[in-house]
């Protein structure tokens, strides 16, 4: 199944397509308000997807309310470093909105790994940098190794030398053999000045090393260099890993967006987690 498509719709920046049947509202133009959300609605009804979520000001957020979203997640300060952002969603499909597997049980755990960050070291020789183009094809392999499914096209080499060229910045570990072991990016948000800390991704032959931790900590630097005011993540829900990485480097959890994504083989829920960068 080919992956689902990024476009405009107006002003706003839309992801959606038949993998993850949904519509993801990446970036909302309040310029677009309220017609956008007839637009939305159109799109759904004719495309058959079961569900639409999009990144909303909370100062937008009774437009949306009215026309059947839930807030399945809030983040403080989530927009220019001052507005609440709100993970609004409208599902189509009573099945889609049941969770189908109890996420309690992560956040539980990893809840009591709140703030316990692990130091995180390379072994000699490894190295920890940004990517740049001619990564793309070692890149491609890593993300088509670890992920059955992903909700867009991190596997393909051209696509991620095309998202280098814009606001994605990867950063990749590499063995002192120079193989690469993990990766991830940060996905950057200018005009809302927040920047979602994504692509994550080991390579089974090192896990357990701490490398993502070691990746996100690298990520933040980077990202208040570049006066992001907060960082946030869109995690899977049922991963221990990447739930703890994040409760340990001192994130909170904002809420669950069920059914959310394509990602792995098949639909999974995922968590939000954020952190202001700028205190």
């Amino acid at each position: 199944m080919s992956p689902d498509t990024i476009t405009t719709i107006g002003s706003t920046l839309v992801q959606h397509g038949r993998l993850s049947d949904r519509i993801y509202v990446m970036h909302l133009s309040p310029a677009d308000l309220p017609g956008i959300l007839d637009d939305l609605d159109g799109l759904a009804e004719r495309e058959r997807y079961t569900k639409i979520f999009a990144k909303v000001p909370v100062s937008a957020l009774s437009l949306f309310v009215a026309r059947g979203y839930v807030v399945e997640a809030r983040v403080p300060r989530f927009f220019r470093g001052r507005e609440v952002g709100c993970f609004a969603a409208k599902f189509f499909d009573a099945e889609r909105r049941q969770e189908s597997a109890d996420v309690s049980a992560v956040l539980a755990a990893v809840r009591e790994k709140a703030g316990d960050a692990r130091p995180a070291g390379l072994p000699p020789g490894w190295t920890c940098a940004p990517a740049a183009e001619d990564d793309a094809d070692d890149l491609a392999a890593l993300y088509d190794v670890v992920f059955a499914t992903y909700p867009f096209p991190i596997a393909d080499p051209g696509y991620l030398r095309e998202t280098m060229t814009g606001d994605y910045c990867y950063f990749l570990v590499r063995t002192a053999d120079g193989r690469l072991a993990a990766a991830s990016s940060a996905e950057i948000y200018r005009e809302d000045e927040n920047v979602e800390m994504t692509d994550f991704a080991v390579h089974p032959d090192f896990r357990g090393q701490n490398l993502s931790t070691l990746l996100l900590s690298r990520m933040e630097e980077e990202m208040r260099a570049a006066g992001m005011k907060t960082a946030f993540t869109i995690a899977r829900a049922l991963s221990y890993p990447i739930n703890a990485t994040f409760a340990r480097a001192g994130y909170a959890c904002g809420g669950t967006l069920v059914n959310n994504t394509n990602i792995c083989g098949g639909f999974e829920s995922m968590n939000v987690w954020y952190r202001t960068l700028d205190e």
